[in-house]
């Protein structure tokens, strides 16, 4: 009996692969206006969403940030190999969450693509920059630590909004390419649809 490749799982990591090959090529060590514009909140939804096995749905776009944080941080920001940096555990769980929300997506459309891409970037504000806050990140305006205070932690929110609307435009842009090229695919080769 000859057992045959699903090609599905391939396919899937392809796809998340190319975000990462994307935030390679995107990243930019000064703060620019697009920063946050990026392919990673949507490939975690897209591997909430596709795959079948759940530990596959985390373990691929985790390992692929990761990946790619230890490039990003080794040739633009430390000059360094940095495995974890600080507040990395908040960024992670954020993205995790954002994997949990592509779960939630039962039939893809455009609504739901829509819905799930903008909680997945609100759950990423809310988590990673709580993490900042609560990590004694500096304010950008002061040069100082954020308040330890509501005051505090406001601030931090308030200040994170550009990459909040760069997340839910990044979200946005490349959900509606890896969704929709996804779910043409399927419909040009059924052999990727679950059975």
């Amino acid at each position: 009996m000859k057992s045959e490749i699903n090609p599905r799982p391939l396919v899937l990591a392809a796809i998340i692969l190319t975000a990462g090959i994307i935030r390679l090529l995107a990243t930019n060590a000064a703060l620019t206006p697009i920063n946050n514009l990026t392919p990673l909140g949507a490939m975690a939804l897209f591997g909430g969403c596709y795959y079948k096995d759940k530990w596959k749905a985390y373990l691929v776009p985790l390992t692929t940030l990761w990946i790619t944080d230890i490039i990003v941080n080794r040739y633009l920001f430390f000059n360094k190999w940095t495995i974890f940096y600080d507040d990395f555990a908040w960024v992670y769980a954020s993205f995790a969450l954002m994997v949990f929300t592509g779960h939630f997506i039962r039939e893809v459309s455009i609504k739901s693509v829509t819905i799930s891409a903008v909680a997945g970037a609100l759950v990423h504000w809310l988590v990673s920059d709580f993490g900042v806050w609560l990590g004694g990140g500096m304010d950008i305006t002061t040069g100082l630590p954020y308040s330890n205070s509501a005051g505090g932690l406001i601030k931090c929110y308030y200040l994170a909004l550009p990459y909040l609307q760069n997340m839910v435009i990044g979200n946005l842009l490349f959900g509606a390419v890896f969704f929709g090229g996804f779910e043409f695919l399927q419909r040009r080769f059924p052999v990727l649809r679950i059975v």
